[in-house]
């Protein structure tokens, strides 16, 4: 029983030692990772840019749109002006 306990003793501890990482391996992982941040910087960058490009966008717009309600209320008015001479003159 004591030599069966034994060899698995070192069966495990040479499973454990084969199980390891080596170092090539940790250094492929570690340029990996260092990949990915790299991604990780740039996606951010091209958010950041996006975000910036679409509070630009979203500002002209809102100018656009006040723009054109300050052209319609004045077509408006000149509407009715034009409306209240015709109306004045047919009156005659």
């Amino acid at each position: 029983m004591q030599k069966v306990i034994k060899l698995s003793m070192v069966a495990m501890a040479f499973s454990l030692l084969g199980a390891c990482a080596t170092t090539s391996d940790v250094e492929n992982l570690q340029s990996q990772v260092n990949g990915l941040d790299t991604s990780v910087k740039q996606a951010s960058a091209d958010a950041a840019s996006a975000q910036a490009t679409s509070a630009d966008a979203a500002a002209k717009a809102e100018t656009a749109e006040a723009s054109a309600n300050r052209a319609a209320q004045l077509s408006q008015d000149a509407n009715n002006k034009l409306d209240k001479k015709f109306k004045k003159s047919m009156m005659k």
